[in-house]
């Protein structure tokens, strides 16, 4: 998941230079929502809450 973040956070710099302002939108939209995601994951597992077995 975090290559993914990154890889959209790329796609938007790369965007923004080119001067592509919706392709960028999109893709730091797309970065926003999974950071969240990873964020709310990672809290459940700090907390205990969801259980990852090894």
């Amino acid at each position: 998941m975090l290559e993914l973040i990154l890889i959209l956070l790329v796609v938007a710099a790369i965007a923004g230079l080119l001067g592509l302002g919706r392709v960028e939108g999109v893709a730091l939209t797309g970065a926003k929502i999974l950071i969240g995601i990873a964020l709310v994951v990672f809290l459940l597992v700090l907390f205990g809450v969801i259980a990852i077995a090894v």
